[in-house]
């Protein structure tokens, strides 16, 4: 009788267990941390750009970088943006105000936002937050209201923007954050 109620009783726990456990899929451990987030910048679906187009009031304005990664402009249409520098879309810009519309178009174009980062887990207010230059995790999970007690001390968990799989990367090494990216912090076990 003791058998089973003891068998019984590991069983419960065990199912209580599981039920805490969420796959939020396929983890690879990062060899090296990322030290900064490097290179030209590219702008990408979700950021949020201006484009001065110099002596055309109504053509200037604000424009939100579509899922598919177009902006759309008065009398221009669809012109593709993302995977492109403000430089190279500031030409594109003009080519295509250039062709019939405009005598000799000025553009320039800049970034007015990025895409926002998204943290959860075990931190105290989780959600998603305007993404700053400089980010690294622990300025992230301060910005959303620190670790709770429940928090890793050691590792953090990073899907970054266009991938699919969550890079597991140590908590003492400087790890920076790029626009677009999820952050989870695990809960530590013991």
């Amino acid at each position: 009788m003791t058998r089973y109620f003891t068998c019984g009783a590991i069983l419960a726990i065990g199912l209580q267990l599981a039920g805490c456990y969420t796959d939020y899929g396929p983890v690879v451990i990062e060899p090296t941390p990322i030290a900064q987030v490097g290179g030209i910048s590219r702008l990408q679906a979700g950021d949020r750009i201006k484009v001065n187009i110099y002596g055309e009031d109504t053509l200037t304005g604000q424009y939100d970088i579509n899922p598919a990664g177009y902006i759309y402009m008065p009398l221009a249409g669809g012109i593709r943006a993302a995977g492109r520098t403000e430089p190279e879309l500031a030409r594109i810009i003009a080519d295509k105000y250039r062709s019939g519309i405009l005598q000799d178009p000025k553009v320039s174009v800049e970034i007015v936002s990025l895409r926002p980062i998204y943290i959860f887990g075990e931190v105290e207010h989780p959600g998603q937050y305007p993404y700053t230059s400089g980010l690294n995790i622990i300025t992230a999970a301060s910005t959303a209201g620190g670790f709770t007690y429940r928090a890793s001390k050691s590792v953090v968990l990073i899907q970054h923007a266009g991938e699919q799989v969550w890079k597991e990367y140590p908590l003492t090494e400087p790890v920076a954050i790029a626009p677009g990216d999820a952050i989870r912090v695990p809960e530590r076990y013991f």
